[in-house]
């Protein structure tokens, strides 16, 4: 006898985390900085940090995910199909000052990421590069060496000095219309650069404000400056600070540019609102535990919302995030199979 239940949606992670070996990395670096092994804050950092006690001691620690083996055992806990993997202490190579080295280290990661970590995993763990902000040009040929590579998505860390909706990031929009690769703006929640998150006393405040902030500032100038008009082929996504603000941040700027837009965001022909819909080139990932996930959805789409684990990372409570989404009662089978699967095909795989 056929049953009418629905049929069981395998999920995919949109936002996962690889453990960076810095040595490994560093055997890719081209020189001169090859010769700087000692790196930041002792040996084989190679990135900035921001002085903050992140695990309490060890107390948070959930351990690493740094090879290839690792993920794919992680993603037999959940059951995931596969998982897109972002930097962790990588997510602050905005802060690296020296322009020449962040591109190198971009390089370096990017190298490594394809050939130690995805090459090896059969198509179940893929990677986003990241692209150097300083030298903003040479992001073109680094996205394109990124599509040579297998990495499915390239991104952009959203703290740092930078607005991504300045014209000097459009030669990279464009080629990633050209390569149909996916352009994600991931939050580091970090301090690093200020903006008022450095007078926090204690981590809590700082990392409560940070997440939200980065995301919010960099999908501002991106709205404002007009690339969803500008580049529409574009998948743009924004990852690790939920969905829920969405709807609430597009009203502010439709009231916004309502009074002003004419002036002060010409290169827009519609309401930012507009330009965030189902079936739409604008992506979010989102907390499982978001309790306003289903009108969100209904509003932005149901497609346009990712599950993320966030793994291993200590804030994330991957596998029992998975568990309880795919039970939220309160989602429609279409909004659960979007979340936990087709908004991230549609985001990496252009579904």
């Amino acid at each position: 006898m056929a049953s009418n239940a629905p049929a069981r949606t395998v999920a995919v992670d949109a936002d996962g985390h690889i453990s960076e070996n810095s040595y490994a990395i560093w055997e890719y670096l081209e020189q001169p900085f090859k010769e700087y092994r000692s790196g930041f804050n002792g040996p084989g950092q190679l990135t900035p940090q921001d002085g903050w006690d992140r695990f309490l001691g060890k107390r948070l620690y959930r351990g690493s995910a740094g090879r290839t083996e690792d993920w794919l055992e992680a993603l037999r806990q959940g059951p995931l199909d596969w998982t897109v993997v972002y930097p962790s202490l990588g997510l602050y190579y905005g802060h690296i000052q020296d322009p020449d080295y962040q591109l190198a280290f971009c390089r370096a990661y990017n190298t490594w990421l394809a050939k130690d970590i995805c090459a090896g995993s059969r198509g179940k763990v893929m990677g986003a590069g990241l692209l150097p902000i300083h030298h903003a040009q040479e992001g073109v040929t680094e996205l394109r060496r990124m599509k040579q590579l297998g990495l499915v998505a390239a991104m952009y860390g959203a703290d740092g000095s930078h607005l991504l909706g300045h014209p000097r990031f459009h030669g990279v929009y464009r080629v990633a219309g050209e390569l149909g690769m996916p352009i994600a703006v991931h939050a580091s929640g970090s301090h690093l650069h200020g903006a008022g998150v450095d007078l926090f006393p204690k981590f809590i405040q700082a990392h409560t404000v940070s997440h939200p902030f980065g995301i919010l500032r960099q999908f501002t100038s991106m709205m404002l400056e007009g690339l969803f008009e500008l580049f529409p082929t574009v998948r743009f996504g924004f990852l690790e600070t939920g969905a829920t603000w969405v709807p609430w941040w597009l009203d502010r700027m439709d009231e916004e540019f309502e009074h002003r837009g004419s002036v002060d965001a010409p290169a827009l022909k519609r309401p930012p609102s507009a330009y965030v819909r189902p079936g739409g080139s604008v992506f979010f990932g989102c907390e499982a535990g978001e309790r306003l996930l289903p009108a969100v959805q209904a509003i932005v789409g149901g497609d346009t919302i990712m599950y993320a684990s966030d793994y291993p990372h200590w804030d994330g409570e991957y596998p029992r995030s998975l568990h309880r989404l795919a039970a939220r009662a309160d989602l429609t089978d279409e909004q659960r199979h979007g979340v936990l699967r087709g908004a991230a095909e549609r985001f990496y795989l252009g579904k």
